[in-house]
């Protein structure tokens, strides 16, 4: 039997039996509740319970009350407070410094106040003419302050394009001052009668404006300079590819962008050619991957904002839970956008070591007169097989690899999350994530992880100090990542990284009997470590580069001295975020916790409803000659329609 026609014998009998169910619920009803009149002017008594659709669960976030009927699984995830809080955060700052040079203060609830001018009035009377204009001059000459919950005429604009139950907008509107105007958009019907409401209950309507209508079409509407908004936040399910073209076209001058992308599985590598139709870049798998995935998303805004004569700005770069978050800010110059093909670079990465490098796309260089002069790159930086393992190599990109963080932003976010710990319910963790970012070496792409080194030569793996302790000793510069706890980011070439490896092998030998031949660690253990310790030559960056002499053979040139790596642990290795013991990364909040399901088109706002009730489908199962096994496997319940248990990521 066809498929079609197995579909086509499924529905007629799910509308069999729907009937006969509702028949069955008709018999037991009592004659009296027949009276349509009764039904619509009915109330519910003291002891009876709402139905599903019209009970409602309040849930209580920083400032805001969001209420959503009790079936509700769609519009509110917890997990996503830590997204919301920093997100809090970083507009502050961002309104901070744009009201700051029209001479307005922002006053944020929980902060010191700004000394204020005081008068003293209790002379005697005849200097009280004298005293009052002086008042008056010290009020005009006070800079002017804007606070949560009042209407700046000269603050933000701010859009929501996909606001769902539009919990943070309301957030903004009651937690961040400076603000003009907060639009809580969303394409569903249902879900803007929920922010409708939700906007009620909080007090915020003279704030936050409800709008129905597609994303994309909104931001469209409003790329006229005049018509655009200082801060856009897009928080899809899955990826805003779709909406990212819209959004650097929407945003005003030197305005913020906020993105999340919770399609991590594209991002990572699982789905490289997905990852290229979305974002224009190959992904690929990768122990680097959360930075990776960020370094793709900025290369995807920063090109579509080239075709309009603009370019991004990162603030601020965040790999956290099951998605990564960018604040970037946008800029008009056509000069500028020239630049943008040297900050983007393919990768290559050897399918067995894990050794990667970088090709930038563009090349610019300094002329005559301060000018600057744009070329094309020359390449490959590498041989077709690898050096150190003989594996090819794979290639991914492009990708962004200027710095994904402005340091001066993410210090005043930092200091403004320290000085008033008690804003935010999740600032314990903002504090240490922000903390691991300020220590991050800005002009480092990528990384590699403690345990894929070791893995690769097979050999116990070395502390987190102590490898960071040989990497200083070697003169070269390290630090962690909050992508990975694990990280090691260092401008160390992949050669010198293998030959401390080699040296910290030696110290915990592998047996090399059991190695193939061809395998990455045979290869890489088979040279001796022939690197030069502290022998250096300054770039005109400033950074370092340790001459590496690569010798073919399994033994090292005569005339070349080995390198004895030094494993006794710095005070300096360990970090300043590791030893407060900051809170860096998230343990698991809740179980079974992950990204929630998708919302379907046109489904009611309480997304917990199936076509076919369970009482329904114990009815199917005697029909359908299934066994409850069979009847519960995901092909079985997609043609019954009934929803699968959540699966979380």
């Amino acid at each position: 039997m066809s498929h079609v026609r197995v579909v086509w014998w499924l529905s007629l009998t799910l509308r069999s039996v729907r009937g006969l169910c509702r028949v069955r619920s008709m018999e037991g009803q009592p004659q009296g509740s027949a009276n349509p009149t009764a039904m619509v002017n009915s109330t519910v008594s003291c002891g009876e319970k709402l139905p599903p659709e019209t009970q409602e669960t309040t849930v209580s976030e920083g400032a805001a009350k969001i209420a959503f009927p009790s079936a509700n699984e769609v519009f509110y995830n917890p997990v996503q407070e830590f997204n919301r809080d920093l997100t809090c955060a970083v507009i502050t700052e961002f309104a901070r410094i744009q009201l700051g040079a029209k001479g307005i203060q922002i006053k944020v609830p929980g902060e010191k106040e700004v000394q204020k001018v005081v008068v003293d009035l209790s002379e005697q009377e005849e200097d009280k003419t004298e005293l009052k204009e002086c008042a008056d001059l010290a009020l005009e000459n006070q800079p002017r302050t804007a606070t949560v919950g009042e209407i700046c005429e000269e603050g933000l604009r701010v859009l929501e394009g996909l606001a769902a139950s539009g919990l943070r907008s309301i957030r903004f509107a009651r937690e961040v001052p400076g603000l003009r105007l907060v639009v809580a958009n969303d394409a569903s019907a249902r879900a803007v009668d929920l922010i409708r409401h939700n906007v009620q209950l909080n007090e915020v309507a003279h704030l936050v404006q409800p709008s129905q209508a597609d994303a994309r079409m909104l931001m469209y509407q409003h790329q006229r300079v005049s018509d655009r908004f200082e801060v856009i936040d897009l928080d899809p399910y899955g990826s805003p590819a779709p909406f990212l073209d819209a959004a650097v076209q929407a945003v005003s001058e030197g305005g913020l962008l906020c993105v999340t992308c919770t399609d991590m599985a594209v991002l990572a590598g699982n789905s490289g050619e997905t990852c290229y139709s979305k974002y224009g870049a190959m992904a690929l798998k990768s122990r680097a991957c959360h930075e990776m995935a960020l370094r793709i998303v900025l290369h995807s805004l920063d090109l579509r904002a080239n075709c309009y004569q603009r370019f991004v700005v990162p603030l601020l770069s965040i790999s956290a839970d099951f998605y990564v978050r960018v604040f970037v800010r946008v800029f008009t110059g056509q000069a500028k956008v020239k630049a943008s093909a040297s900050k983007q670079a393919l990768v290559f990465q050897c399918v067995g070591c894990g050794t990667f490098h970088l090709q930038r796309l563009g090349k610019a260089s300094g002329v005559s007169g301060g000018r600057v002069k744009f070329s094309a790159a020359c390449g490959p930086p590498i041989a077709p097989e690898c050096e150190h393992c003989g594996q090819r190599h794979q290639l991914g990109g492009p990708l962004w690899v200027e710095p994904i963080h402005d340091l001066d932003f993410v210090s005043r976010v930092l200091g403004a999350v320290s000085t008033n710990p008690s804003r935010f319910h999740t600032s314990e963790r903002i504090r240490g994530v922000l903390s691991v970012i300020t220590e991050e070496l800005p002009d480092v792409p990528l990384y590699y992880t403690l345990d894929q080194l070791s893995s690769t030569i097979h050999c116990n793996t070395p502390s987190l100090l102590q490898l960071r302790s040989a990497l200083l000793h070697a003169g070269f510069r390290v630090s962690l990542s909050h992508a990975c706890k694990n990280a090691i980011k260092t401008d160390a070439p992949a050669s010198a990284l293998w030959d401390i490896m080699r040296c910290w092998e030696k110290e915990c030998p592998v047996k090399r009997e059991r190695l193939s031949e061809t395998s990455p660690a045979f290869r890489i253990l088979s040279v001796e470590p022939s690197l030069s310790q502290g022998t250096k030559v300054d770039r005109p960056c400033g950074w370092f580069v340790v001459h590496v002499q690569v010798v073919a053979g399994p033994q090292p040139h005569p005339t070349c001295p080995r390198l004895k790596a030094n494993f006794t642990i710095r005070d300096d290795a360990n970090p300043s975020s590791r030893q407060r013991g900051l809170k860096r990364f998230q343990a698991n909040p809740e179980a079974n916790w992950g990204p929630r399901p998708r919302a379907r088109p046109g489904a009611p706002v309480n997304e917990g409803t199936s076509a076919v009730t369970p009482t329904d489908s114990q009815h199917l199962r005697p029909l359908l000659k299934l066994s409850p096994l069979t009847a519960h496997r995901p092909q079985t319940r997609t043609l019954l329609g009934l929803r699968s248990p959540l699966v979380q990521v």
